[in-house]
């Protein structure tokens, strides 16, 4: 059982459950988390991005995020409006999250400085991602014939403060958890070394 020791299978774990548990939901409810899918792949580029086989954790992660929008949408009678010709266009929404977590990886500290900077790169990531899905939505979806750009904008726009807002707060939930355990194996070690 040393597997369940290592510290990289503790947060894929973390990052598939978090998926699994939320993706289905894109705001959340009195019953439900908000979806955490950016943060996700914004804290997977963060803390594996740099690891072998960091690829292949990014591909798991994406195959998980269509089965479980299969699983709700034909089990769970969610609505299959935004399954398109678009929606093969999240793989690039989703990379742009996971290398930006990869970029901020070195600069990642746990001081305030650090956590700064770490929420601003988790909403610059969000920005980004959201602005990929929703532009290749708009001009690959079939919807908006009759919509202009600018109409466009302004009907989306109203999404990307909650999309920014929620993969931020996970994120700090996420090295809020981090510096709790910092904190408890620093101590851990500290009382061994005496």
């Amino acid at each position: 059982m040393d597997f369940l020791k290592n510290k990289t299978f503790g947060i894929v774990a973390a990052l598939v459950l978090l998926m699994a548990a939320t993706r289905y939901n894109h705001f959340g409810s009195a019953m439900t988390l908000p979806d955490a899918s950016y943060a996700v792949f914004f804290l997977g580029g963060l803390f594996l991005g740099r690891m072998r086989g960091a690829l292949a954790i990014m591909a798991l992660l994406l195959v998980e995020a269509a089965l479980v929008d299969y699983y709700a949408i034909n089990f769970r009678d969610m609505s299959g409006w935004c399954v398109t010709s678009a929606y093969a266009f999240l793989v690039f929404a989703y990379a742009a999250l996971w290398f930006v977590g990869r970029w901020y990886a070195p600069r990642h500290e746990l001081t305030l400085k650090g956590m700064s900077g770490l929420l601003l790169a988790g909403a610059a990531a969000g920005s980004a991602a959201f602005i990929i899905a929703n532009v290749s939505f708009y001009l690959l979806a079939g919807y908006f014939d009759r919509m202009s750009v600018v109409q466009y904008v302004f009907s989306v726009g109203q999404y990307f403060g909650p999309y920014v807002a929620v993969t931020v707060f996970y994120v700090a939930m996420a090295v809020g958890i981090q510096m709790y355990f910092d904190l408890v194996v620093g101590k851990a070690r500290a009382a061994n070394a005496r």
